[in-house]
């Protein structure tokens, strides 16, 4: 072998070498997670237990933080997902800082739209992408809220599709919703949100959220005897151990509406 051929033949395999290197290193950086299996599932498991504590805000922050730290754009996790976007929409409802209100709402409305992404089959991520969606309707009815009924609808629908008893039949409270909040403006009709509400408590009776927003719907019908039954019953219902803080906030909104519509 001459000198001229050896050194070529050294020159191409360093360069082989370092090829192949290279691409042994992308390979492994392109599978290796900035958060394990192991990292998630005990992250999980703190934040369902600081979710549980959430009438202290200052829980609900930290559990909706440690969560988006095990967010991984490049290999999302199906529960870190919908769980994200759950706690993210009780941080919008929960807190009166209004940015912090918009930004919950916006970042669980995409969380949950990626969860239902990643398993169709399942009802958590179309819920709260809807339940997220429909917050921000609330706030903006004008830019956000007319352009959002047809997605809320549906992917309410789907949830019931899947499964009608989800968050204690609530898919049917969100539909109701939309028809009340749009009676007069899109079509919504509060007879269509009374048949919806009906539907609800034939599966779950103890939703007192059901029971309220059909008070609502039968005021808005002019049925003022029959609402007024669906309120006096919210009172003695007892409260979900797992929403005793939503509970509460039902009986306030009960009473107020006793108060000032009879």
């Amino acid at each position: 072998m001459t000198t001229r051929r050896f050194y070529r033949f050294i020159t191409i395999a360093v360069l082989s070498f370092l090829l192949i290197s290279c691409a042994s290193k992308a390979g492994s950086e392109s599978v290796t997670t900035p958060a394990g299996e192991a990292l998630i599932g005990e992250t999980l498991t703190k934040t369902d237990e600081l979710f549980r504590q959430r009438a202290d805000l200052a829980k609900l922050r930290e559990a909706v933080k440690q969560l988006a730290a095990v967010r991984n754009a490049d290999a999302r996790n199906y529960e870190v997902e919908w769980k994200f976007a759950k706690y993210s929409y009780f941080l919008g409802k929960q807190t009166t800082d209004e940015k912090e209100k918009e930004k919950a709402f916006e970042d669980g409305k995409l969380a949950g739209r990626i969860a239902s992404r990643l398993a169709p089959d399942k009802p958590d991520g179309f819920f709260w992408y809807a339940a997220n969606l429909g917050e921000q309707a609330k706030l903006s009815p004008v830019t956000v809220g007319v352009k959002s009924v047809g997605d809320i609808k549906e992917a309410m629908n789907k949830v019931i599709e899947l499964n009608p008893k989800y968050q204690n039949a609530s898919a049917y409270d969100a539909l109701a919703q939309v028809e009340l909040s749009t009676a007069g403006i899109m079509g919504g009709k509060p007879e269509k949100a009374i048949e919806y509400l009906e539907q609800g408590l034939k599966i779950e009776e103890n939703n007192s959220y059901l029971h309220l927003r059909l008070a609502e719907a039968l005021l808005a019908t002019g049925k003022r005897d029959e609402a007024k039954k669906q309120l006096e019953y919210v009172l003695k219902m007892k409260a979900n151990p797992e929403y005793v803080l939503e509970h509460n906030k039902t009986l306030e909104k009960a009473k107020e509406m006793l108060e000032t519509k009879f």
